[in-house]
């Protein structure tokens, strides 16, 4: 580079106008560089090995990020984190907007394997990260408060991506929208326990939970009847209800980001607030474009470079492994046990496998808890981030399997969306 350097300066003598020498590429554009190479990395995996686009993009943010190579820095990633925020609450949007609450309250079998599949998990896990790995139960419990939902974002984007239909996708989209729900009920309460073990503080202990649940809901529903009222006066899925269901989103997410509430509960209760108050149809038909897979590469990229790989040893490894292997157990079981008379025992074997993704809602849900104590959720939070990053790769790949195997997709895998 010093020749270049060289007649750059010898330039800026006769053209004053020009800037300094750039030593480094703009973030920016090496950001923007970065989603167009985990685009491409997504589309080759999927069509020459079949593998989900999903994984092509966690790759790519892994591979260039701090724990890798390292084009992108800490301060890179923190500077694309609201843009992932965004991205991953429209999609958390998407996810409550499947929560039928109405319906839940007439199939109580559903209600019932969710409820044994989220309980389930979050006992063996807390157990294991206080018995095995050793965590105080303050971080034990906040270890299973991250990590015992599946991921609806990943779940949702893979039936999207093979046009999955039938009963085993509806299943498994439904299950996975109720244990986030409930695993955002668990994250708010352990905020208070953390408080309680960390600094005693008992005020915040109590206070801090109900701020961010009333805080979550509020926002949701406040932001569902706006976006309601304004689109009722549009023709029915037209362009412009995209645009004011996307508008009152961005609302949101800034409300809640200005009042320290996770965007990813508001905007989860804001979907859900649509399905339950749009009586009228008003925003029934109306969905997110094919655009959102631009939400989905932007996601899963920055989650990809977030991911803690350079702590990841042989013993954190083995330990996020047991993790893994006791959560995926007791999902799969609670599944199992519940749920006999209306759905037959290959097809909830399938659902248990489909719902065991986990990825972004983890991340996010601990860096939530890092913001609050810095100075001890770094190795705390080592099991569930590391635990994250695995299942960011093996994740999708087992929810695909699950609907293949099921019958549901549409062959091949390498055709066309």
């Amino acid at each position: 580079m010093t020749p270049l350097r060289q007649g750059w300066e010898a330039l800026q003598d006769r053209l004053f106008f020009l800037p300094p020498f750039p030593d480094q590429l703009d973030p920016l554009a090496l950001f923007a560089l970065l989603l167009v190479a985990g685009l491409l990395a997504g589309e080759t995996l999927f069509r020459s090995l079949g593998l989900s686009r999903i994984v092509g993009y966690v790759l790519a943010g892994a591979v260039a990020g701090p724990g890798v190579l390292g084009w992108l820095d800490r301060e890179t990633v923190a500077m694309a984190k609201p843009v992932a925020d965004a991205a991953l609450g429209l999609l958390l949007l998407e996810t409550g907007r499947h929560l039928d609450l109405r319906w839940l309250h007439a199939n109580r079998s559903l209600l019932a394997s969710a409820l044994a599949e989220s309980a389930l998990a979050f006992v063996t896990i807390f157990a294991f990260a206080l018995l095995a790995v050793g965590l105080s139960p303050g971080w034990s419990a906040a270890t299973a408060a991250i990590t015992m939902a599946s991921a609806p974002a990943v779940v949702l984007l893979t039936a999207q991506e093979n046009r999955a239909q039938g009963q085993v996708t509806q299943r498994t989209l439904l299950l996975t929208a109720i244990s986030c729900a409930l695993s955002f009920v668990v994250f708010a309460l352990v905020l208070g326990i953390v408080h309680a073990e960390q600094a005693g503080n008992w005020l915040n202990a109590i206070v801090h939970p109900l701020w961010v649940v009333c805080g979550g809901a509020g926002i949701g529903l406040l932001c569902a009847r706006i976006a309601l009222a304004i689109a009722a006066r549009q023709a029915k899925g037209s362009v412009a209800q995209v645009f004011i269901l996307v508008a009152v989103a961005l609302l949101a997410i800034g409300v809640a980001r200005m009042l320290a509430v996770p965007v990813f509960l508001s905007l989860f209760m804001m979907g859900a607030a649509l399905n339950l108050a749009d009586r009228g149809k008003v925003l029934a038909y109306t969905r997110l474009p094919e655009g959102h897979w631009i939400l989905a590469i932007v996601l899963f990229v920055v989650t990809g470079a977030m991911l803690p790989l350079e702590d990841l040893g042989w013993l954190t490894g083995l330990q996020a492994l047991g993790l893994l292997v006791v959560r995926g157990l007791a999902k799969f079981a609670g599944v199992m046990a519940t749920g006999r008379h209306d759905l037959p025992a290959a097809k909830r074997r399938l659902v248990g496998i489909g719902i065991q993704p986990l990825s972004a809602t983890a991340i996010f849900m601990g860096a939530e808890l890092a913001s609050i104590y810095p100075e001890v959720s770094g190795q705390a939070l080592l099991l569930p981030l590391l635990a994250a990053a695995l299942m960011e790769l093996a994740g999708p790949q087992l929810c695909r399997h699950a609907l293949r195997q099921a019958g549901e997709t549409e062959p091949p895998p390498g055709a066309q969306r």
